[in-house]
């Protein structure tokens, strides 16, 4: 079996990690639609949608309308922009070199509005691998457009995200939601998962899948994985412990 399969299997087992840790840390990941589910999270999120930015992006625009404030759970505020494992430097690369504003996102031109995030992650039969759908609306309830969505990406990677596997965007309805929902396309996970996946097998070190690509695809939509996730998956030794021969 390949390295970078994730069979539904391994794919839940990394999602009840994944919950534990959560619910450890506080960070809202919950378990919806039973044995065959998803994870579910909602976030507020202060962006600057700056209607200057000209996109590549595909699909087209569509009834997206979110759930009235009082059908959400109350929203958690973002945590700070940090990576959550060092494996995932090669394909952030430079992307960290700016400074960030405390989930602020700045650019040149645009308003700002605090908005509600959905973020799911089920696991794709086709392609193996875990996949996110969120979609995001004003406190009013107007859902965002794909160009709107596509301008509210933080400036750091947007450079980046032009020539990068993560550079699409489309708008899907998938079965188990049965709403339209934005999804980073999953196409290529498993181009920019092998070498974390490979580095942590040379190295004889465990690795949650989900949480591994996680900390990669979240942060360009807004959804940063707390460092305190790795630190609960590989704990540091005790002082004066030796590793085992």
């Amino acid at each position: 079996m390949s390295l970078c399969v994730l069979d539904e299997d391994k794919f839940h087992l990394c999602c009840q990690l994944l919950l534990q840790l959560s619910e450890q840390l506080g960070d809202g990941w919950s378990w919806e639609g039973g044995q065959e589910g998803y994870l579910r999270k909602t976030a507020l999120r202060s962006v600057v949608i700056d209607s200057s930015s000209v996109w590549d992006y595909e699909g087209e625009g569509a009834d997206t309308s979110c759930p009235s404030r009082s059908e959400q759970q109350e929203g958690e505020q973002e945590q700070a922009a940090v990576d959550a494992s060092a494996d995932t430097d090669s394909i952030k690369g430079d992307m960290e070199d700016e400074d960030e504003d405390d989930g602020v996102c700045v650019a040149s031109a645009g308003s700002s509005q605090l908005l509600q995030y959905e973020y799911h992650i089920l696991h794709s039969c086709s392609y193996s691998t875990p996949v996110l759908y969120y979609r995001a609306c004003t406190q009013e309830g107007r859902s965002l457009s794909l160009e709107e969505v596509w301008s509210s990406v933080h400036p750091n990677y947007r450079l980046r995200l032009q020539n990068s596997p993560l550079n699409t965007i489309t708008l899907q309805a998938p079965p188990l939601l049965g709403q339209p929902f934005f999804m980073l396309h999953p196409c290529r996970t498993e181009e920019f998962m092998r070498p974390v996946l490979q580095a942590a097998q040379d190295q004889h070190r465990p690795v949650n899948y989900v949480l591994s690509w996680l900390s990669v695809v979240g942060p360009v939509v807004g959804l940063d994985v707390p460092l305190k996730y790795s630190t609960l998956l590989h704990p540091a030794a005790p002082p004066g412990s030796t590793e085992p021969g």
